[in-house]
């Protein structure tokens, strides 16, 4: 048994929080167990040694009024140094806290609706709900109540609070427009059979150095089964998780093993007490998500404004003023995304050029291509695992090829991460960048890039293909530009990457080749 298995028995997670208040107290945190901590959302960032936390926040439905925007650019502003996070799950992170202000912290965001419990650890994390929920006219359902009745249900109960490992859900209202399932524990898609309203099930996705994408549970449940059916297959897990090796105790390696109908029948039999009705595959989103930027209409006649943070990252100042607009020109909400963006809804067509307008002044343009399809994850700036900068080698790399390849008739991801553990989902991009190291025969160490190429949660469905040699950092808007500037140049109308790296092979972009005499362009 790991480490923190035997920590968990010790101390049920939860109680952490009972702790909390006499480590700010003594201004040190018990190193036994500091690990804890993350079922707070609170992480020691680089150097630990330092004493500097950041944390993570939830948030429900992933919507939050105007006022919750400026009370969390202000936290950001008074305990973190300025420093705001949108992650790829919707939620809020902060940087250079210290546990002296972590109980103050927690008083601030308690009134506003958001949640530290279960942000991070062994335990069902946040439930991503559709971005787009109530809002567009091609939605099947509104998941926004069901998401807080998961989230309510799941989402800090004691009885999930010791899982084997970390726990991912998300619920999707428009699956011509949505992919993310494909990458969680559990992902619930909304269709229509034969006229009725329910919902696709998926099971076992997960990412992480071994990547494996959801396969469907088989079933169509209606929406009043939502909570019981997460409830059971979190119970499944639970007790039929694996714990001796944390590398292997996701719930994507119990499916591999004893396949998706078994797991199945353990949840109807030992959980439900009954059978799931079955049911066909929901629609596929050919591109997973990343072709919802920009001005988009609603169902009642206003617009929503997805607008591209710059790789999550968004100071205090465009936070507050991104409020103002929301108030000015919405109806006082915001949004967030599972691509790092976020959402200002209810928008007056006669506002959208004046918003647009007001918005580009702050960087913030919601007319946006490359800019709107890249993430990455937090780097070793301030993650202990990471190896390489992620944030401002990302938005440097925006910078030099957004404007360049703004007229691709297809949207292009871009995703980068520090490491293998795939915070920003590196094997399902067109590209996906994972960090590592080179050390040369004198000792020095070199940040490079491994490329996987052409992984997709829109139709394609697969993970990206790792390609021989890796990119140098240094290199990394060389060997990025090259590849688009190719792909633009001789793709056909419509093709997407997938397509196009599928018919001229997937080697040719092969950092070598690329980066040191890359053989002549194909002609489509």
């Amino acid at each position: 048994m790991s480490d923190i298995e035997t920590l968990k028995k010790e101390l049920p997670p939860f109680e952490i929080f009972d702790l909390i208040p006499q480590y700010a107290a003594q201004g040190f945190i018990d190193p036994e167990r500091i690990d804890l901590l993350k079922w707070a959302g609170v992480y020691p960032q680089r150097p630990q040694e330092d004493g500097f936390l950041m944390m993570r926040v939830r948030v429900p439905a992933a919507e939050f009024s105007t006022a919750t925007m400026r009370e969390v650019a202000n936290i950001a502003e008074e305990y973190g140094r300025g420093f705001l996070d949108v992650t790829d799950r919707q939620a809020f992170q902060f940087h250079w806290l210290t546990i002296d202000k972590i109980p103050e912290i927690f008083k601030r965001l308690e009134p506003l609706g958001l949640h530290p419990k279960g942000a991070c650890g062994d335990t069902v994390r946040a439930v991503i709900a559709s971005p787009l929920a109530g809002l567009d006219a091609r939605e099947i359902i509104d998941v926004r109540p069901l998401a807080h009745a998961m989230e309510g249900t799941l989402t800090g109960n004691p009885d999930f609070q010791d899982l084997p490992r970390k726990f991912k859900m998300s619920l999707t209202a428009v699956p011509e427009l949505e992919g993310i399932h494909m990458i969680n524990d559990i992902g619930f898609l909304a269709h229509r059979v034969n006229g009725e309203v329910g919902f696709d099930v998926w099971v076992g996705g997960g990412l992480g150095a071994v990547a494996h994408l959801a396969k469907r549970l088989g079933v169509f449940i209606r929406p009043d089964e939502i909570v019981e059916v997460g409830r059971a297959i979190a119970g499944a897990y639970r007790d039929h998780g694996y714990r001796q090796n944390r590398k292997k105790s996701r719930l994507k390696f119990l499916i591999k093993d004893i396949g998706v109908e078994k797991f199945r029948e353990i949840v109807e039999t030992e959980y439900l007490g009954r059978k799931l009705t079955d049911g066909p595959a929901a629609p596929t989103a050919r591109f997973g998500g990343n072709d919802v930027l920009g001005v988009n209409p609603q169902a009642d006649g206003l617009n929503y404004v997805v607008v591209a943070t710059t790789v999550g990252r968004i100071n205090p100042h465009k936070a507050r003023a991104l409020a103002d607009l929301a108030d000015r020109y919405g109806k006082g909400v915001l949004r967030t995304t599972a691509f790092q963006n976020m959402v200002i809804p209810h928008v007056k067509s006669a506002d959208v050029a004046a918003l647009s307008a007001e918005l580009a002044a702050l960087d913030l343009a919601p007319k946006t291509t490359l800019r709107g399809t890249t993430i990455a994850c937090t780097g070793n700036q301030f993650c202990r695992l990471a190896l390489t900068e992620t944030k401002e080698r990302t938005a440097n790399l925006v910078d030099h090829i957004e404007a360049k390849f703004s007229g691709l008739d297809v949207p292009f991801t871009i995703n980068l991460t520090g490491c293998s553990n795939a915070c920003t989902r590196y094997q399902v991009a067109d590209l996906g960048f994972m960090g590592a190291n080179k050390t040369d025969p004198d000792g020095t160490v070199h940040e490079v890039y491994n490329v996987h190429l052409a992984g997709s949660i829109g139709q394609a469905q697969r993970t990206g293909t790792k390609l021989k040699g890796a990119v140098p950092a240094e290199r990394l808007n060389e060997y990025t530009d090259a590849v688009l500037a190719e792909f633009q140049a001789n793709k056909q109308p419509g093709e997407s990457f997938v397509e196009y790296s599928d018919r001229i092979g997937h080697e040719h972009f092969a950092p070598d080749a690329v980066l040191n005499g890359h053989k002549a362009l194909v002609t489509a």
